[in-house]
């Protein structure tokens, strides 16, 4: 069986508002669900007017909560602008409240992972060291 999945940036479509934007991404991902995707990928990205999906963790928490089964994650969380421990937390803390329903990308400076990866399915641990990505 192929498996699909749907990255989205969460959009402010010209004339809305940030509030519709949400509301449009957990209704996206409901429908995905109810169409057989698997994950639901929300795309971080910053200083953007037309985008909603800075506050990553946020928006991911948002759409867990409309949904049932899908899992629901970040596509990549750029670690140089953010506290490594924080996101740790954050992550730690949805896996809490939807266990097994999120999951996520690290992603540090060029040529550098994290160190920070999820590790026996749901259950996570953070490392804060930064190691050479291979």
């Amino acid at each position: 069986m192929t498996r699909y999945a749907l990255l989205d940036l969460v959009p402010v479509v010209e004339g809305g508002s940030v509030t519709q934007a949400l509301a449009n991404a957990a209704d996206l991902a409901a429908h995905a669900e109810a169409h057989g995707f698997t994950r639901y990928w929300v795309a971080e990205h910053h200083g953007m007017r037309g985008i909603a999906s800075a506050a990553t963790s946020v928006v991911i928490a948002h759409v867990a909560a409309a949904t049932r089964a899908i899992r629901v994650g970040a596509g990549g969380i750029m670690l140089p602008n953010h506290a490594p421990l924080v996101i740790a937390e954050q992550f730690g803390t949805l896996d809490a409240s939807s266990p097994g329903a999120s999951t996520s990308g690290w992603a540090g400076r060029r040529g550098r992972t994290s160190g920070l990866r999820w590790r026996s399915g749901a259950r996570w641990r953070a490392t804060l060291t930064t190691s050479r990505a291979t």
